[in-house]
């Protein structure tokens, strides 16, 4: 059970549900009604987000949370919430339905405001840390926050924008303050042992956060979160886990005992807090289940690796690009990277040349990936174990709360096989868009999500996300997913990075465009690219236009390429791109 079967896998995939989905399990399902909608749901869930920080103080000493050389056990993590909370309903006057905004790196001090603003039945609002002045005070007037808990750098970004928004402000790791700013340590005070969440009346159902969306074109918009929201992933991703190791020929308990065995997970956050990713599928499943968050201030490819032989870190949650730098690094060889079990990519889609890749360079262990959006809170698909190393171009199966169809135009449901824009229900699907009827009447349709993804489904259910509906190149005609020729280029062992766009031209409307980087102490032309594809996809998917960069692409901070930048940059703006 230390490494991963190579072999298909034993038990098909209705026998395993049937196995798991067993009534008085912990996959037990149950129908709840949801705005209106009839929706499966995991009966064992937490009920709120509160019941995640009460069942904290149980762990006791075992570590939370860790940055650098700070350690903060579950006990001082529990009393540390519940006394912010605290303060923030009898100093700043938070009741339920306020927003609590944060802005700052991945601190401690991140995670204990999220969950202390949500405990008190305040809904949070992570706000991008890579955010410009202006856009910060966008993010804070658009959310109406009634507090604000930063870091120095978006204190200092915000400027005079906060006198503006005449918002009060806890300040986190510094002695800068904003006229009427209190510091972090004044404000907590010194938790007693017996402190405890102030009292809310919190449902299931009731909104906790606003993410604003990732996108890479236009204005953010906040997705509304409920407590259930969110909660479904603690129990979606242990499910995940489950099914692919039954799909070795497992029973439940012989894996219970397996996770038994390695107790308690010690995850290396790499990604940031205010990505749905970072905060719903790596933060809340880890603490929820008493496991240990490890932070860092920021990537870096050999302090990640330090990081796993120091904290014995047994799994990570990364973007491809970060993957990829990892498994590239030259002192690869140099740690000890044993206690690293599982490695998921996450935000973005993953080349198939990476599995072979990670594979190669890095021990056996379960890699994986899975699909989702803000919008439906992270966690939609996964894909895991044998399958990923047989399919791993597809995003994975549904898990067993969710389900997805693809849709042609007409929003008429598509067959196995066929290209449609991919939809989604569940009860991770949000609720809307913040203050947005308009954009959230044309998202969400009776309980269902349109990602705005085109991609296909294959006869036993596996989702395969061919391209972003504005993505799509649509050369003389013929349909070109950027994600399909991206993968080709993967293929190249020179190859790091590569980001595929659409090239206005005269003739064919558009002509397919590459910006490559390399990986170190490679060379490649772009020539020598373009005759490499020819045996991999059609010529008029190979690109015409090939760049190579010198240093890293441009990327957001959930990990998706900004190819509108790119274009810009290399003189191909013309159509818009995402």
């Amino acid at each position: 059970m230390t490494g991963q079967e190579i072999t298909p896998p034993i038990r098909s995939l209705a026998a395993v549900t049937a196995r798991l989905l067993v009534s008085g399990g912990p996959f037990e399902m149950e129908t709840a009604e949801i705005g209106g909608v009839a929706t499966r749901v995991w009966k064992h869930a937490p009920a709120h987000l509160r019941a995640v920080v009460e069942s904290c103080a149980q762990y006791g000493d075992r570590a939370a949370l860790v940055y650098g050389d700070e350690r903060m056990t579950h006990a001082e993590f529990h009393r540390r919430t519940a006394a912010l909370a605290r303060r923030l309903v009898a100093d700043y006057g938070v009741a339920k339905g306020d927003r609590v905004a944060i802005a700052m790196r991945n601190y401690p001090e991140w995670v204990v405001a999220f969950f202390a603003a949500t405990g008190a039945g305040a809904i949070a609002v992570p706000l991008n840390s890579w955010w410009s002045g202006p856009e910060l005070e966008f993010g804070l007037a658009d959310s109406g926050a009634k507090v604000l808990i930063a870091d120095r750098e978006r204190i200092e970004r915000l400027g005079e924008g906060l006198g503006r928004l005449e918002l009060p402000v806890i300040g986190v790791r510094t002695r800068a303050l904003p006229e009427g700013g209190r510091a972090w340590e004044e404000v907590l005070g010194e938790p007693g042992a017996d402190a405890r969440l102030p009292e809310a009346d919190v449902a299931a159902d009731d909104p906790c956060t606003l993410f604003y969306t990732s996108g890479t074109t236009g204005r953010p918009k906040a997705a509304v979160a409920s407590h259930r929201n969110l909660a479904t992933n603690i129990v979606s991703a242990s499910y995940s886990r489950f099914r692919s190791l039954m799909r070795l020929g497992l029973e439940m308990e012989e894996v219970q005992a397996y996770v038994d065995a390695l107790g308690p997970s010690v995850v290396l956050c790499v990604l940031p807090l205010f990505h749905a990713t970072g905060a719903q599928t790596v933060m809340l499943p880890t603490l929820a289940n008493g496991g240990t968050l490890v932070l860092m201030y920021k990537w870096d490819p050999e302090e990640a690796l330090r990081l796993v032989e120091r904290e014995r870190v047994s799994a990570i949650t990364a973007v491809p690009a970060m993957i990829s730098q990892m498994t590239a690094s030259p002192r690869l060889g140099d740690y000890d990277l044993s206690s690293l079990l599982l490695l998921a990519s996450g935000g973005a889609p993953a080349a198939p040349a990476l599995v072979s890749r990670t594979r190669s360079s890095m021990h056996e262990m379960l890699l994986g990936q899975g699909y989702g959006l803000t919008e439906s809170s992270a966690t939609a698909t996964a894909n895991g174990g044998s399958d990923y190393l047989l399919r791993p171009d597809s995003a994975g199966v549904p898990v067993a709360t969710v389900d997805v169809k693809v849709v042609d135009a007409a929003d008429r449901e598509l067959p196995p096989g066929e290209v449609g824009e991919v939809w989604i229900r569940g009860p991770g699907v949000v609720h809307g868009y913040w203050r947005r009827p308009e954009a959230t009447a044309a998202a969400f349709t009776g309980g269902w999500l349109r990602t705005g993804d085109l991609g296909r489904l294959d006869g036993e259910g596996f989702l395969y996300i061919v391209d972003r509906a504005t993505d799509m190149i649509i050369r003389g005609g013929e349909n070109v997913y950027c994600a399909e020729v991206e993968a080709a280029v993967h293929e190249h062992p020179a190859v790091g990075e590569v980001a595929v766009v659409g090239v206005p031209d005269e003739v064919y409307g558009e002509e397919v465009g590459a910006v490559v980087r390399l990986l170190p102490g490679t060379e490649l032309t772009g020539a020598e690219l373009a005759e490499f594809l020819k045996p991999h996809v059609a010529a008029f998917k190979i690109p015409s236009h090939i760049r190579i960069a010198a240093g890293d692409l441009p990327r957001n901070a959930s990990g998706k390429l900004l190819k509108r930048r790119l274009k810009q940059e290399y003189g191909w703006a013309g159509a818009e791109q995402g």
